[in-house]
């Protein structure tokens, strides 16, 4: 949000309830995303519309339907849709099957589930509809060690891995960045990518 504001977008947020401080320049609409007039609230003039919702515990029966109600609303506007998903819904190589598809902790199944079922909302959508879904890096999230880099990768739905390391890591700073930019370069119909720092 803060780096939509610094690039001089304008910004509208979608939640339960209002934030304990409000973002200066920030347009709050309080409801939920599972909402018809919600999201029409959302959608009504914006150029792009960006999900991150939470699909932990019992959030995670809700990212399907949001992510039906998304695909309405942007049929119905032409307004592109932008979602954030998981990192189980990458295929370790081309051809092979989704993480999701194999053994995931049990843990972390409703959670990586929630998220597969968001895509595949995406995928059966009309092809009038524009969207993109972001898998973040197998690590990823604020609590993630260090600084943001200023820098990411991007690929498609191939996991991106350290080849030293074996496995991935993001920073959420880093993973606003690439939205932007990708919302911004208005290359973004229809595809799975993947993004690490």
């Amino acid at each position: 949000m803060s780096e939509a504001i610094s690039r001089g977008h304008t910004v509208t947020v979608v939640s339960r309830s209002l934030p304990d401080a409000p973002v200066e320049g920030v347009t709050y609409i309080t409801g939920s995303a599972l909402e018809a007039d919600v999201l029409a609230k959302a959608f009504d003039g914006a150029d792009a519309v960006v999900t991150a919702t939470t699909s932990r515990g019992e959030a995670s029966q809700a990212a399907p339907g949001i992510a039906e109600g998304l695909v309405k609303a942007a049929s119905a506007s032409g307004t592109p849709i932008f979602v954030v998903g998981g990192f189980s819904s990458l295929r370790p190589a081309a051809g092979e099957p989704r993480v999701i598809e194999g053994e995931v902790p049990e843990q972390y199944l409703a959670e990586a589930q929630a998220g597969q079922d968001a895509l595949d909302a995406l995928l059966a959508a009309p092809s009038d509809v524009k969207w993109t879904f972001f898998s973040p890096a197998a690590h990823y999230g604020s609590w993630v060690e260090g600084e943001a880099s200023g820098a990411y990768k991007l690929g498609g739905e191939v996991m991106i891995l350290d080849p030293e390391t074996g496995t991935s890591y993001l920073h959420a700073d880093d993973l606003a960045d690439a939205i932007l930019d990708v919302i911004e370069s208005e290359q973004n119909s229809r595809g799975h990518v993947s993004v690490v720092s």
